[in-house]
């Protein structure tokens, strides 16, 4: 176990990687960390980001899997969403992908779901 004098190592196995988290959370339970504990847990969040983003890679969604999934998270149907549209076969074109959002689009479905336009690029 890391106990803040070991030499981290890059994470080679998702064990490692477990074990390095559990350092890192016990670090977040203290008040107050020493200097030398601030530079560890910097290198050890630097070594499991590596590996996680190499193991474990995040895919951005696509436009559309934005909308659909910010459509079931608000349990909405395409008719909730024509009146932003002009209609639901718009909506519909949309969902399919025949049809590209434009920028009142994207600027309506921001402002309807409360988020960045940027989640839409």
């Amino acid at each position: 176990m890391l106990d803040g004098t070991d030499a981290p190592r890059v994470i080679t196995s998702d064990a490692q990687n477990e074990r390095y988290i559990s350092v890192l959370l016990e670090f977040e339970k203290k008040d107050r960390l020493s200097a030398k504990e601030r530079e560890f847990a910097k290198l050890l969040t630097v070594l499991i980001e590596a590996y996680e983003n190499k193991y474990y890679p995040i895919r951005g969604a696509s436009p559309v899997e934005v909308l659909a999934h910010l459509m079931e998270a608000n349990n909405l149907k395409q008719k909730d969403l024509a009146p932003l549209f002009g209609s639901e076969s718009l909506v519909s074109k949309v969902l399919r992908g025949e049809r590209e959002l434009k920028k009142r689009d994207i600027e309506r479905l921001s402002k309807r779901f409360g988020v960045s336009p940027a989640v839409f690029f």
